[in-house]
């Protein structure tokens, strides 16, 4: 489906690739759109809904500036996943044992706010991580960041701790399967309490640092960063530090997974396949239109002609693996996953247990009030985002829920 509505209510137009969306996302778009800095036009994905300040689903290019919180608090979130040379068959009546072997490999939520306590964050950091923090470059260039922030972070911050964990809301790990009745691995997570506090920092930093223009912005979270400024460098590289983070935290966790399943089964497991892991809030330089521009995918990911993807559904529908277009009105992008419907309040009080154990019958998954804000029914129904976005990506396979473990 092409290009739905072209939006003029800006200074520059908002192209949308979708026909729902609702008044709260169209203000935020405009508003965006006024900007001074943003280049040629903004687009907005079929699985677009409201966030803070900017719209989540949404591609933001600028050029001599950028907003922090356009990019958000989960700097680098996104997906991984890889098919295993396991069947459907090897999960059989297994769903709830391999649940609980997965939670018990992989910290989750979150307890104690974060403190030493936090069943969310390693008790004991395992030694290739602590090998990985201690010995790599991330250290260091965190440690460059901290010699002009000293206030970056704070004496509870996570670093390591996080590293290879979870998280809370809707980040998760599941097994589902093709059509090849393969055993596919999903996690989507980002870059942790770390990432939240360089997020955190820097939006309030803009605020601080905006002076007069503040006050001519049309919501103060569109508060941004003037290329050429050392705010502007210290963001990138802050940003891009978090976007490694994200990365390794899926890799760590993907590790294992796949340790925990060989050991529940009793057998090897081994990838079948090279890894897709694709960011969908991050800030990125590409190519468009003739011009090198800062690109902000938030609620997004790239989708470059042959770029492979994942877009995440429920916990009770179909995800999809999907091929880039390299669609130019899109910015190369396509959506990130279903998007919200709703609001967790909102999913809180429409639906009740039973409605999540209905919605998600036959899948080894939580089924209590703790994730009711998470039921199917609080997200937009992906079948219709994938045929939104049919001139964006194509579906390579689709994958259907079994065992699903949430933050």
């Amino acid at each position: 489906m092409p290009v739905r509505e072209s939006m003029e209510r800006g200074r520059v137009p908002v192209k949308i690739f979708t026909d729902e969306v609702d008044d709260l996302s169209r203000r935020q778009l405009a508003n965006v759109a006024n900007l001074p800095f943003v280049f040629h036009h903004v687009a907005a994905m079929p699985d677009v809904h409201a966030g803070m300040g900017a719209t989540i689903g949404s591609v933001i290019p600028t050029v001599g500036a950028l907003i922090p919180a356009a990019v958000g608090v989960d700097i680098g979130c996104g997906m991984c996943a890889v098919p295993l040379d396991l069947t459907s068959a090897a999960l059989g009546d297994n769903g709830e044992r391999l649940r609980a072997a997965l939670e018990k490999a992989i910290p989750h939520g979150r307890t104690d706010n974060g403190g030493p306590n936090d069943r969310g964050a390693w008790s004991r950091v395992p030694e290739a991580i602590e090998t990985w923090w201690t010995h790599g470059a991330i250290q260091r260039q965190l440690g460059d960041l901290l010699a002009r922030h000293p206030k970056l972070l704070t004496s509870r911050t996570n670093t390591v701790r996080h590293l290879g964990t979870l998280g809370t809301g809707n980040h998760f790990v599941e097994l589902r399967t093709d059509s090849q009745n393969r055993v596919w691995i999903l996690i989507h997570s980002g870059s942790r309490g770390i990432g939240n506090r360089i997020g955190t920092y820097f939006i309030q930093r803009a605020k601080d640092t905006a002076g007069h223009e503040l006050k001519t912005l049309p919501d103060p979270d569109l508060a941004f960063f003037k290329e050429g400024s050392a705010d502007f460098a210290d963001y990138v590289r802050a940003a891009e530090w978090a976007q490694g983070f994200a990365k390794a935290n899926r890799a760590f966790m993907l590790g294992a997974v796949i340790a925990s399943l060989g050991e529940a089964l009793n057998r090897p497991i081994r990838m079948v396949e090279t890894p897709i892991d694709c960011h969908h809030n991050y800030v990125v330089k590409e190519r468009h239109f003739g011009t090198e521009v800062w690109i902000t995918r938030k609620g997004a990911i790239r989708a470059r002609r042959g770029d492979m993807g994942v877009l995440p559904g429920s916990m009770g529908t179909p995800s999809y693996i999907v091929r880039g277009k390299g669609n130019e009105v899109a910015f190369h992008s396509s959506a990130h996953g279903a998007g919200r419907r709703m609001g967790r309040n909102e999913a809180m009080r429409r639906f009740t247990v039973a409605d999540l154990a209905q919605q998600t019958q036959g899948i080894a998954c939580p089924k209590d009030r703790s994730v009711l804000d998470e039921i199917p029914g609080a997200y937009k129904a992906i079948d219709a985002v994938m045929r939104h976005q049919e001139d964006l990506a194509e579906a390579v396979h689709e994958l259907l829920p079994a065992v699903c473990v949430k933050g």
